[in-house]
């Protein structure tokens, strides 16, 4: 990865949190906390990073002290950095007791068309406004997508959403996201069965011309169609119709990787680590 498109993106992880929280400083680590009610589940902004100035001087002491704050806090104990940028990082938070995950970073290249990808019959791709009924449903996909490993067709479908997209809006999720749509901090796309139910999701937030593309799940009883790839392009389109210049991605699967790979998507040489806390996509 180039000297220029990890600063980017190094960037872009220490910014983007912003839009959603604010920050907690614990010497040479940053935690990121939540001021409003939503779940901090998928991607909340509820983790720790160190910051550019300490990264390789991280002691186990500091990872207690952030541990402390987030079970104040009743957030998950989540780390979550590049592993380039704190080498050291991955060992302490291990010794602590934290499972770390591995995300390795794919980029669009900028050379690369974006054509429509085929849907199945009746199937829709929409980009979602604050007010739009789907919401809750869209915003429960996740929970279904990435419940257990692996993309073969299981049994959770409509009803198992909609019991989701329930929850959602008791907990105060929903009433979160609209404004961040309305903003436009965040876009998130979906594919629609013909009856209105959403079959696959995902999402991107924008920051300095740059975003990562997240959230890409496929309701489990609608697998194997090509709905992942049909939302990743129209999100990728999306962002850069609307001035964004780098597009970027983490992906947990070798599997999800070729597919990333054949809309044009190329390593790009470093990796996410994620410790205790679910992955994007």
């Amino acid at each position: 990865m180039s000297d220029s498109l990890s600063a980017r993106i190094e960037q872009y992880y220490s910014t983007v949190p912003l839009l959603f929280s604010e920050t907690e400083e614990f010497g040479p680590l940053r935690l990121f906390v939540r001021r409003k009610p939503g779940a901090p589940y998928y991607g909340g902004p509820s983790h720790a990073q160190p910051t550019a100035e300490g990264a390789s001087a991280v002691t186990a002491a500091d990872i207690a002290r952030v541990r402390a704050r987030q079970r104040e806090l009743g957030v998950p104990e989540a780390f979550e950095w590049m592993a380039e940028a704190a080498p050291m990082l991955r060992s302490r938070v291990e010794a602590a007791g934290l499972p770390v995950a591995e995300r390795p970073l794919m980029v669009l290249d900028p050379r690369q068309r974006l054509p429509s990808r085929p849907l199945p019959e009746g199937v829709t791709l929409r980009v979602l406004t604050a007010d739009d009924p789907a919401l809750p449903a869209v915003l429960a996909l996740p929970r279904l997508a990435f419940a257990k490993e692996g993309t073969v067709m299981e049994p959770a479908g409509r009803k198992e959403l909609a019991e989701v997209a329930g929850e959602l809006m008791r907990d105060g999720t929903v009433a979160t996201v609209r404004p961040t749509l309305r903003a436009g901090h965040k876009t998130l796309v979906a594919a629609f069965a013909p009856d209105g139910t959403p079959l696959a999701a995902g999402h991107y937030h924008p920051a300095n011309a740059t975003t990562e593309i997240g959230g890409i799940g496929t309701l489990p009883t609608a697998r194997r169609q090509g709905l992942a790839a049909a939302v990743t392009t129209a999100l990728a389109g999306h962002a850069r119709d609307h001035g964004v210049t780098t597009v970027f991605l983490a992906y947990a699967q070798d599997a999800v990787a070729r597919m990333y790979a054949r809309l044009g998507f190329r390593p790009a040489g470093s990796t996410l680590l994620i410790a205790n806390q679910p992955a994007r996509s």
